[in-house]
């Protein structure tokens, strides 16, 4: 006579029944990823669609006008060269914001 798993139903398919130890791992929250993780998402968020716009950013990260820099991109739709656009898709807006919130928290000092 075979032993049978005890996962397994007579038909071959997984048991709806299982311990809390069978459960899958879930994917990591945004939040409570590493700080540079985080970054780094919503720095690829822009690059994607406005490279230039990421290369700025780069180039201020760290220092005391990135945040200015990202509200003015953000509130006036301009990249702080005079070149005003038309406004951003929303993931594109949405990374800055966070990018901002993401700043102060990497650079509480500044």
């Amino acid at each position: 006579m075979a032993t049978h798993d005890s996962k397994f139903s007579e038909t071959g398919f997984p048991s709806l029944q299982w311990e809390d130890d069978d459960l899958p791992t879930r994917p990591m929250p945004m939040h409570e990823l590493p700080l540079q993780t985080q970054i780094d998402h919503q720095m690829a968020i822009i690059q994607e669609r406005h490279p230039r716009i990421a290369e700025g950013i780069a180039k201020f990260w760290g220092h005391k006008d990135c945040v200015n820099y990202l509200q003015t991109l953000i509130v006036q739709g301009g990249d702080g060269e005079q070149r005003t656009r038309m406004g951003f898709k929303a993931e594109v807006s949405d990374a800055l914001i966070k990018l901002t919130g993401l700043h102060r928290q990497q650079h509480p000092h500044l």
